[in-house]
Formats: structure tokens, C-alpha cells, sequence
């Protein structure tokens, strides 16, 4: 009974997520827990990211400033969500992950509130997210890819199907109208998603 109600909570939740029809729609906390509307946000082109700083792919971090560092004028904005639920490798408070964060990348970007992105108390912002864009598949050449494929294969040989995000540093693109154009799993290289961005913003 308790999975079944379960269930329910989570399909009454993404009933509610994806009947808002723009990202504009939501809010979502800052890591001070103030409010933030995303349409605080219309008119830039955003990247939306879920982040961990024990991760095998923290280091992304200098990539990811890299790219708003270049695109920030022109309207471009990282949306950063620290969350804890894939390996437990974001355990700190938010007050540690910024230090973190700022102390060993120079992190300039929004950072908000810890969030869940799967799941009954699943952020409503990332319910949407999901349901605008699918898994995309890892990258196979990546060795980290290949043993997230392999471990999930274990679990369900039709993981892929799911839209659930499935690691830290899964990233939407959205572009200035608000659409979700790309989503990018973590095992995709930093310098295609930067190219992304670029022909999304100059093209």
C-alpha cells in the first residue's frame, strides 16, 4: 500500500509539474532560501544543472564557470542545484557546498538551494525539466559512462527509458524563449556543451 501511495504522490506531482506550461512558471529557493521566480530569468539563455562536490565529475565546475565567465554579458546565466541523492556526494550544508565551490573553482553563478530532482519531494522545477527532455544516453567512450550504463543495466535493462535524471551534472539548456532545447548527461564532454551553447546564443 505504502509504494502504491507513493506512486500516486508522484504522478499527481508531475500532473501538477507539467501543467505549467513555461519554465517561467516556477519558483525555486537561492541558497539563502529567499524565493526566486524563473522569470527573474526570461529573455537569458540558461543552463540548468544538479551538482555534488564529491563527485567524479565536480571538476566540471571549472568548465562550467569558464563558459558563464565567456557568455555571461550576452545574456547567459548557470542555474546551479546542489543535490544529494546520487552516491551521497553532496552531504554538506549549502553554506559548505558555496565554500566549496567558490574556494576551489572561483564559482561565480546562482547557486540555489539543495533540491531532490527524482522522486515524491522531486523539486516541481525538475519534474518539468524531465518532462521536456529525456535521457540522453551516456557517453559510451567515457569510462565513467560505461560503468553507469553497465550498473544501470543491472538495476533495469530499459533504465533508458525513463526520463529520470540519472547523476549529478545532468544540465538543460534553455533557450531565451524558455524552451528546453538540449539536455546533456554528465558524461558529455564540457567543450561540446560550451559549442551548444555558443550556436544556441549566436545563431
Amino acid at each position: 500500500m505504502k509504494k502504491v501511495l507513493m506512486f500516486l504522490c508522484c504522478v499527481g506531482m508531475f500532473m501538477i509539474a507539467t501543467a505549467q506550461k513555461s519554465i517561467y512558471d516556477f519558483a525555486v529557493k537561492d541558497q539563502s532560501g529567499k524565493e526566486i521566480k524563473m522569470s527573474e530569468f526570461r529573455g537569458k539563455t540558461i543552463l540548468i544543472v544538479n551538482t555534488a562536490t564529491q563527485c567524479g565529475f565536480t571538476p566540471q565546475y571549472e568548465g562550467m564557470e569558464q563558459m558563464y565567465e565567456k557568455f555571461k554579458d550576452d545574456g547567459f546565466v548557470i542555474l546551479d542545484f546542489p543535490c544529494n541523492q546520487f552516491g551521497e556526494q553532496a552531504p554538506g550544508d549549502i553554506e559548505e557546498i558555496h565554500n566549496f565551490c567558490t574556494s576551489n573553482f572561483h564559482t561565480t553563478f546562482p547557486l540555489f538551494d539543495k533540491v531532490d530532482v527524482n522522486g515524491e519531494n522531486a523539486e516541481p522545477l525538475f519534474v518539468w525539466l524531465k518532462s521536456q527532455k529525456g535521457f540522453e544516453g551516456f557517453d559510451l567512450s567515457n569510462p565513467i559512462g560505461k560503468k553507469l550504463h553497465e550498473a544501470f543495466m543491472k538495476q533495469d535493462k530499459k533504465y533508458a527509458n525513463n526520463p529520470d535524471i540519472k547523476w549529478n551534472f545532468t544540465k538543460f539548456l534553455i533557450d531565451k524563449d524558455g524552451n528546453v532545447v538540449k539536455r546533456f548527461e554528465p558524461t558529455t564532454d564540457m567543450e561540446k556543451v560550451m559549442e551548444e551553447v555558443y550556436q544556441l546564443m549566436y545563431n
